[in-house]
């Protein structure tokens, strides 16, 4: 983007957020004076719209009680589905492949339980050793109501730097013990995106199940979920997607899956048709809608409903190639204010390998994001040295990202962070 036209000024991060054709959109979202927020990689903002939504859900059970399972503006019957549909399209898969449900873990144990059939030595579950801690704890749980000797069934991909993967390393996991694979679309701390499409096909070509999370990739990137035959995907909500703390997440399958039956069953796995006939046995939904277990969390969510509103008419190409933008030049700021400090950007440099976060890594990170908080800045540490700042493209400005390395700057050449202690506080 920058090149040649790249100057390190305060009135060039104007020009380019004049020219910017998604500025409207943060207009939409509650921002705090004096506050530049760069941490909605772990909690994006309330909108206007989201907002909204909530409080028409509310004012449904207000009005209608037990009614508003099926009447009011959104019934509370279909719900998961409406919402499912407006999820689709951000992931590229059909509407009935998608469904609004649960939360990450919850649905990663559903998909693990669904899919997961290990026989002879086809025992073992791929894993990244650099995943969230969750998916780690998932795969364990699973494994250990089918072993005892857990280690010995879980295939790790071993990073050689700590921060990314080549992919021929993940392909080399890809052995004949293999049952079933589970990774990331974009790693967590460095948000370097792996080629799901690529993983796909070289796990269907060796009789291998794959799935994704795809909590920090949602919302940050483009999918074609169905296209790339991914066999299932599960997400948070709550994150690039604004659905709000606690959000209702998110879960794909492949609708070539759909009459496998769930691994985890309860009623709301039942075909709607169906549902109140009360048999003994399930009559499971047609589509995703079979892989739910108990009611919809309604008031988690309804702010999604605004939320994915506001995304869509934006559209993930519009954001995504913002994001590139905003990311791309908080590194050329980088490389021109912030080299001698000490810091490493660990994030990829080559925009189609990076997500929507930059990952710099300092010695003194805990302190240095305190110091940052003190300025009104809101980043995002990770144990034991990451700062993540994500400037997000629906709310956040190229000008806002030259003033965060002008406070970097002006923390380390004043050494304001050392008035702080260089530890986690216990919610990092």
């Amino acid at each position: 983007m920058f090149n040649m036209e790249f100057n390190p000024t305060r009135e060039y991060a104007a020009f380019l957020d004049k020219n910017d054709d998604l500025k409207g959109f943060r207009e939409q979202f509650y921002l705090q004076p004096e506050t530049i927020y760069f941490d909605g990689n772990s909690l994006g903002l309330l909108s206007k719209k989201a907002e909204a939504s909530l409080l028409t859900i509310l004012d449904s059970w207000k009005q209608y009680g037990i009614d508003g399972w099926t009447q009011g503006e959104y019934p509370w019957f279909y719900l998961s589905e409406q919402v499912g549909a407006q999820l689709a399209k951000i992931v590229g898969a059909k509407p009935e492949e998608v469904i609004a449900t649960g939360s990450t873990t919850v649905n990663m144990h559903q998909m693990i339980a669904t899919f997961y059939k290990p026989t002879g030595n086809k025992t073992k579950i791929v894993i990244d050793e650099l995943n969230f801690p969750t998916d780690l704890y998932a795969v364990q749980s699973q494994l250990g109501l089918h072993y005892e000797n857990i280690e010995e069934h879980i295939q790790y991909v071993r990073s050689k730097d700590g921060h990314f993967y080549a992919h021929d390393d993940i392909v080399s996991a890809m052995t004949d013990d293999v049952a079933l694979i589970i990774l990331p679309g974009v790693l967590y701390r460095s948000g370097q995106i792996l080629d799901m499409e690529a993983l796909t096909k070289e796990a269907h070509q060796r009789g291998i199940l794959i799935g994704f999370d795809l909590c920090h990739s949602v919302g940050s990137i483009e999918h074609s979920l169905h296209d790339w035959d991914v066999d299932f995907a599960f997400w948070c909500n709550y994150k690039h997607l604004n659905g709000g703390p606690g959000a209702v997440a998110g879960l794909f399958v492949n609708e070539k899956h759909f009459n496998t039956k769930p691994g985890l069953a309860g009623w709301f796995s039942s075909a709607k048709e169906k549902q109140f006939d009360m048999e003994t046995s399930l009559i499971q939904a047609p589509d995703a809608g079979a892989y739910q277990m108990g009611s919809p969390h309604l008031l988690n969510l309804a702010p999604l409903l605004g939320a994915l509103e506001l995304f869509n008419e934006a559209g993930i190409q519009r954001i995504r190639k913002k994001s590139i933008q905003l990311t791309e030049y908080f590194i050329a700021l980088y490389y021109q204010y912030l080299g001698e400090y000490g810091f490493e950007v660990n994030c990829p440099v080559i925009n189609e390998q990076r997500g929507g976060h930059i990952f710099l890594t300092h010695t003194e990170a805990a302190r240095i994001c305190k110091a940052l908080k003190a300025k009104g800045v809101i980043p995002d540490f990770r144990a034991p040295n990451g700062i993540r700042i994500a400037p997000v493209a629906l709310y956040n400005t190229f000008e806002e990202v030259y003033e965060v390395v002008q406070i970097l700057k002006t923390i380390m050449d004043e050494k304001l962070y050392e008035q702080f202690k260089n530890e986690r506080e216990i919610v990092a």
